[in-house]
């Protein structure tokens, strides 16, 4: 087997890193490929599988064995250089005599950045930038975290073709197919937390869960600035998925308590138009370990995002149906705009048929300027 390009081999670990995905957060998705610098071959393979679990350069090092020895490392973050739940990859890369890592990018992280110096400084070639752009955007939740001390914000719409989520009366089961809800709950399961407003408890009664699919159900929010809900929703039963109630400072003591008793955890927050201030509410999450955030509604809860500049990336699923009510509800419904040039334009936008339904992806000005700029930072590295 001839030896192959390196984005080659960092396509294959970056195909490794999503195997991780909706399992190890708090921390990054990593993968990690092990070659034999002189045939080309793959050794062996790893990925970061769980939280708390062995890194992806860990798993694949062990995999190999005595063949580690002399061979070149591929992986999509540069390797830690501390003690946290486990020991610095970069000393059994050392100890294993590894000749060469190469890394898609570097680790913002000041806890856990500097591995590519301790390595080059004790004799081991470096290689970074790899696929930069490939790994920000499997990386793209941790390193919002990292560095803008917030989450990742996704909104997710499902709507007909002409633009609503439910008939006058609140009815919006279902605009989309089986499979596009399948897909939409695969997003679910790979996010921390999924928020909705009030309203969309008062129509729809959802559970929030990704039960179409494995995975782990995430945390739930609701938005409720009076604390006005029942707690016998749907959502506020704790036994499948925990669940928050973001409400005001000053909403009332007296119905906490409700919520308490059943283990739903209540989050005081400010109020900025009379609404819950969704920066300090992101900031929240932030404190709380949270990477990515899904939002599915409904309509003025995704225009609020949009309008206060906190979206990073759409989902938009358009199912086989004209609605035609004209007092359906929008699927996005935000401020008042004096000109097309306020709207907000989506980079990088794609369609996906799933089932009968499609999905259309892309990202906001403000994710689409954070995947820029971090591609830019973290694929730099100066060898000595």
């Amino acid at each position: 087997m001839a030896l192959k390009s390196p984005e080659y081999y960092m396509k294959l670990a970056i195909r490794e890193a999503r195997k991780g995905a909706g399992k190890v957060s708090p921390n990054p998705l990593v993968g990690a490929v092990l070659v034999d610098p002189h045939s080309g071959k793959v050794i062996s393979r790893g990925y970061h599988r769980f939280y708390g679990g062995p890194h992806a350069e860990v798993e694949a090092i062990k995999k190999a064995g005595e063949r580690a020895k002399g061979a070149c490392l591929f992986v999509t973050l540069e390797p830690c250089n501390h003690y946290g739940k486990t020991p610095p990859c970069t000393r059994i890369i050392l100890e294993k005599g590894i000749k060469r890592v190469v890394c898609a990018i570097r680790d913002p992280n000041p806890e856990a950045r500097g591995g590519l110096e301790f390595l080059q400084k004790n004799g081991i070639e470096i290689c970074c930038g790899i696929l930069s752009e490939e790994a920000v955007k499997l990386t793209r939740a941790f390193l919002s975290r990292i560095t803008r001390e917030l989450p990742w914000v996704i909104l997710k719409v499902a709507a007909s073709l002409d633009g609503k989520i439910s008939v006058s009366t609140g009815d919006s089961k279902w605009i989309t197919c089986e499979k596009a809800r399948a897909f939409a709950h695969r997003l679910r399961a790979e996010c921390d937390a999924i928020l909705v407003g009030k309203n969309t408890v008062l129509k729809d009664n959802p559970q929030l869960t990704c039960r179409l699919v494995k995975g782990k159900n995430p945390l739930r929010i609701v938005l409720d600035t009076n604390l006005s809900l029942s707690p016998s929703f749907k959502i506020f039963d704790t036994s499948s998925a925990p669940t928050v109630v973001a409400c005001g400072e000053n909403a009332p003591k007296e119905k906490e308590k409700a919520f308490l008793e059943k283990g739903v955890k209540v989050w005081r927050l400010p109020l900025k138009n009379a609404q819950v201030d969704l920066l300090s509410l992101l900031k929240r999450c932030k404190d709380k370990g949270i990477n990515s955030l899904l939002v599915e509604g409904g309509g003025r809860v995704h225009g609020s995002f949009l309008a206060e500049g906190l979206a990073d990336e759409i989902y938009y699923g358009i199912g086989p149906i004209v609605i035609g009510d004209p007092k359906g509800t929008p699927a996005i419904s935000g401020k008042e705009l004096s000109s097309l040039k306020e709207a907000y334009f989506l980079y990088e936008l794609r369609a996906r048929k799933i089932g009968r339904s499609y999905f259309f992806h892309g990202y906001t000005e403000r994710g689409w300027s954070a995947l820029k700029d971090w591609a830019l930072t973290l694929s730099s590295f100066k060898a000595s």
